[in-house]
């Protein structure tokens, strides 16, 4: 099932290019904001699966012709693996596995809009990722359970202002409009293989990042197993599962970006940027072919450097 905010936030269920109105199914899910209805359906989602199906069995209007929403708009964590691919066999060994939280806050949906902020970033990039959303709360759970604490999947953008002189990934990764997520939220029995999914993100039509989910590091099993032994995972959380850091490129003014993992469409947004600065467009693939190392430095606009 693909679940999905839509217009007002309403819940609608994704059925091909059509979406069918299923908010009076939950409407008696307790709930404050859209935030907490889609977390409050989803500890409950055995209970209204059937309600779901039934609601949804009507007729839909076309996707095209509503306005979707973050399908998560408001999650409790948002947990993001940290260095968790392999980089196509590049990398000498396994890293040790790592997190970071990213705001609840920098949470965007389809069609919307990445802001780059007036900061000294060196530059501004977008990492393609699968994100899981945690489906009941899990804590200290073992990696051989960990998928039963799996609800579903969606397309996520792990944001970064890089380069910035504060230490740490909170000014880094937690600015305004960095978490793009959706277009929907697509429940696990509808993923196969979750750890062999082909990843691809395009900037302007330009195909950047391609590599697979099979690339991991760690896991999925292993980065819950180890999440939840740091902290309690609640339903509706979002675990960001890395990237392949070899496609990563500028983000700039204008820009259109889409991110399609297979099975869980494709999430598309816009870059904003008032100080209108530029970068290569160079991969960091690119420059390591050339001797060069890290990403590419900034060429014009605020902050660029001088000779």
């Amino acid at each position: 099932m693909k679940l999905a905010f839509f217009n007002d936030y309403r819940l609608g269920v994704v059925k091909g290019d059509s979406i069918v109105d299923v908010t009076a199914a939950v409407s008696d899910i307790p709930h404050t904001g859209p935030g907490d209805l889609m977390s409050g359906l989803i500890a409950r989602f055995d209970a209204y699966r059937g309600k779901l199906e039934a609601a949804s069995a009507g007729a839909g209007v076309p996707v095209a012709s509503v306005k979707l929403q973050a399908p998560t708009p408001k999650p409790g964590n948002i947990v993001c693996m940290a260095v968790n691919y392999m980089e196509n066999g590049t990398l000498p060994k396994k890293p040790q596995i790592n997190a970071f939280h990213k705001a609840a806050t920098a949470v965007i949906g389809q069609g919307d809009t990445m802001v780059l902020p007036d900061a000294p970033a060196t530059i501004f990039e977008g990492e393609a990722e699968m994100a899981l959303v945690i489906g009941k709360r899990a804590s200290n759970v073992s990696a051989a359970d960990a998928m039963d604490y799996v609800f579903g999947y969606m397309n996520f953008i792990d944001g970064s202002a890089r380069g910035l002189a504060s230490a740490g990934f909170f000014a880094m990764k937690s600015r305004a409009t960095f978490a793009p997520v959706g277009p929907y939220l697509v429940t696990k029995d509808e993923i196969a293989d979750p750890q062999n999914l082909p990843v691809k993100l395009w900037v302007n039509g330009e195909c950047k990042q391609d590599f697979n989910t099979n690339d991991m590091a760690h896991q999925i099993a292993r980065c819950i197993e180890w999440v939840s032994s740091v902290h309690t995972l609640e339903p509706g959380d979002i675990l960001a599962t890395g990237t392949n850091h070899r496609g990563l490129s500028s983000f700039m003014d204008g820009d259109v970006v889409e991110l399609e993992v297979q099975g869980l469409g494709r999430l598309t947004f816009n870059v904003k940027d008032d100080l209108k600065r530029t970068w290569s467009r160079e991969t960091r693939q690119d420059r390591k072919e050339k001797g060069q190392d890290g990403p590419t430095p900034q060429l014009t606009g605020k902050y660029a450097p001088t000779a």
